[in-house]
């Protein structure tokens, strides 16, 4: 095994693997008690925490879209009094894109991130702790709201003037504009720690060339959160400022514009699809590669339609509003660009098809979720060429053409890779295997079930029936087909029941993984199945973009880390080269504290704008206490 020193004065050559294995699991774990758990700094526990809450909130996501089809399987339906149903379809929208879809992204790129380019921990490890800290009682803000009657009411874009003072009476819409504030605060700090960590603690060696896929994909995603997600923060913020302040950024009466709102919300909301579906290129292309037992073909045009789809991300968000009467030059110029964006996306596609057709594919369960990607999400990208065209746009706009045409590409173009992902990584993550009899099960009838329940809805709204309507009339001749989407939802809720079944059975009775189980070539796999609290005994050395299918046996490593405090190896941002050696800072109380703090006075505000006044007085406290010296040089770090 070959070594690369890194330092003038190893500190760890002299110590045998397990003397370093030992030392290295003081210096890492965490303290235990219910101090320790709510202090922790490793990113594989908090991203274990972000995957878990990001589930439970699709479950009750998933609840209320079966309430939602129960409603409306038939004509003039009684089961949802309407005010409810407002509540149901808004909840449940917010709830998936906000604490579901991006958090779960993220949440796995928190935990596979520093493991697949070797090093031992995130960037800003206490920002990443602050991060879940926030979005967590983001979530619990909307749900009890909506226990409590509270609930938003006004769709999960929330359109003014319908969610301004004027005509959105009560606190439901101001619950809506802090859920964003909490969630939008934790994403941009996962996006900064993610970029640092990708930039400049890549194992040596690791040059851009030889990047994981799923770490190019989170690497972009991150950029698109950084640029995008400010937008719908001033968008809340200013919503709520003319609601409980009294500002006028949406009153035309006063010199605002409601315009403004869609603006702002949608140079968000379609790059927004983007970092939903860009990570899931990452885990299809790992997945690609690993169950087709070669290198993906074509690595360099990959990423670079990554980067292409990121670019173009931005130069689409006035196609949701091709009714709202905008000069026909910019309307054409965003038509040509949403269609431009099938380009990037059709490479990758030809890609993992020339890779599987070039390879000898092992057809395991997450192999099956990606073939199962590949198909639903071409449905929704042609379907995405014909929304893009303002005459058909016109007609179908906010009919249930656009509702399947968004599950298609959200659910086909995003879920469909996650549940895949969770089959592939989930030895990594828990040790055990799931079921490969059940996941095939899951597989066809999330599949199956999935088709049958948005298909249909092309045709609903084709025929003309009207998104979020609480119910209809028989002589719309829309109850039979409703009913059919309605049964067939149960399929789909039958697939991700038995998902979780086999996801909880599990953890507990599941056989033990092996390190490797899937022969897969990344770095991740390079340690234990679950990894230690160190992640790696020694930072690995790579030559190459699959470095366990380079080198099989043993990799070399880098020696020189001192192992009496934390720290991390440093690396060039081209070539990866070893810089520098820099402390980790330890496990703190003060992240969790700060986001208590913050989520008082955000809660607070919307009852009273004093709050915000005398709500950062112990933010500031906490922050503080955060960041004062501690006279060790990992809380200097």
């Amino acid at each position: 095994m070959s070594t690369l020193d890194i330092s003038s004065d190893p500190r760890d050559t002299g110590l045998d693997e397990r003397a370093l294995a030992r030392r290295l699991a003081d210096l890492w774990q965490t303290p235990r008690g219910i101090i320790g758990t709510l202090s922790s700094v490793d990113h594989k526990i908090i991203g274990r925490r972000y995957i878990v809450t990001a589930f439970f909130f699709l479950l009750l996501g998933g609840v209320l879209a079966l309430a939602i089809r129960i409603q409306l399987a038939k004509p003039e339906n009684r089961f949802l009094a309407p005010d409810l149903y407002n509540q149901v379809f808004t909840v449940h929208g917010a709830n998936m894109m906000f604490l579901f879809a991006v958090p779960v992204m993220e949440a796995f790129a928190v935990y596979l991130v520093p493991l697949m380019i070797g090093t031992r921990n995130i960037a800003f490890p206490r920002l990443n702790a602050f991060s879940y800290w926030i979005y967590l009682p983001g979530g619990i803000t909307l749900w009890v709201a909506f226990a409590l009657d509270m609930g938003p009411d006004v769709g999960w874009f929330a359109y003014v003037p319908l969610s301004g003072p004027q005509y959105g009476a009560g606190k439901r819409a101001d619950i809506w504009a802090q859920m964003i504030t909490f969630t939008e605060v934790s994403a941009l700090a996962v996006a900064v720690e993610l970029v640092v960590t990708i930039f400049k603690q890549r194992a040596p060696g690791m040059s851009l060339d030889k990047i994981p896929l799923f770490v190019w994909s989170m690497l972009v995603t991150s950029f698109l959160i950084i640029m995008a997600m400010p937008a719908i923060m001033v968008a809340s913020t200013t919503l709520i400022l003319d609601r409980l302040v009294g500002t006028h950024f949406y009153n035309p009466a006063e010199g605002g514009d409601v315009l403004l709102w869609q603006h702002l919300f949608w140079f968000f909301g379609h790059p927004e699809v983007y970092i939903i579906f860009l990570p899931a290129v990452g885990m299809v292309s790992t997945i690609v590669s690993t169950f087709a037992r070669r290198p993906i073909f074509g690595y360099l045009p990959l990423v670079l339609a990554l980067f292409a789809t990121g670019i173009l991300a931005f130069g689409l968000w006035v196609h949701h509003m091709f009714v709202v009467g905008l000069p026909r030059v910019g309307e054409s110029f965003f038509t040509a660009s949403s269609m431009a964006i099938a380009v990037p996306n059709g490479i990758q596609i030809f890609c993992w098809l020339a890779t599987l057709w070039d390879g000898r594919p092992v057809f395991k369960t997450p192999l099956l979720f990606v073939i199962a990607f590949i198909i639903t999400f071409v449905i929704g990208g042609l379907t995405g060429v014909m929304v893009a065209s303002v005459p058909l746009d016109t007609q179908v706009h906010d009919t249930y053409f656009v509702v399947a045409h968004f599950h298609y590409v959200l659910v086909g173009g995003a879920v469909f890779p996650l549940l895949g992902a969770v089959y592939y990584w989930y030895p990594k993550i828990i040790g055990r295997m799931m079921s490969e009899r059940l996941g095939r099960w899951v597989a066809g009838l999330v599949f199956v079930g999935f088709n049958l329940t948005f298909f249909p809805m092309h045709i609903l709204g084709l025929i003309g029936m009207p998104r979020r309507v609480y119910t209809y009339g028989p002589e719309m001749n829309w109850g039979s087909i409703n009913l059919f989407v309605s049964l067939s939802a149960a399929i789909l809720a039958a697939g991700f029941l038995l998902f979780f079944v086999d996801a909880i059975r599990s953890a507990f009775s599941g056989e033990p993984a092996p390190e490797n189980p899937w022969n897969a070539p990344t770095l991740e796999w390079a340690t234990s199945s679950p990894p230690p609290s160190y992640n790696f005994e020694r930072i690995p050395v790579v030559s190459s973009s699959d470095p366990l299918w380079e080198t099989p046996e043993t990799l070399p490593v880098a020696t020189g880390l001192r192992t009496d405090r934390r720290e991390l190896l440093l690396t060039s941002l081209s070539e990866a080269n070893p810089q520098a050696r820099e402390s980790s800072p330890r496990d703190s109380i003060w992240p969790f504290l700060a986001a208590i703090a913050t989520t008082v006075m955000l809660i607070s505000s919307i009852f009273s704008a004093w709050a915000v006044v005398w709500g950062s007085v112990p933010i500031a406290v906490t922050l503080i206490a955060w960041f004062w010296p501690k006279g060790t040089p990992e809380d200097a770090a």
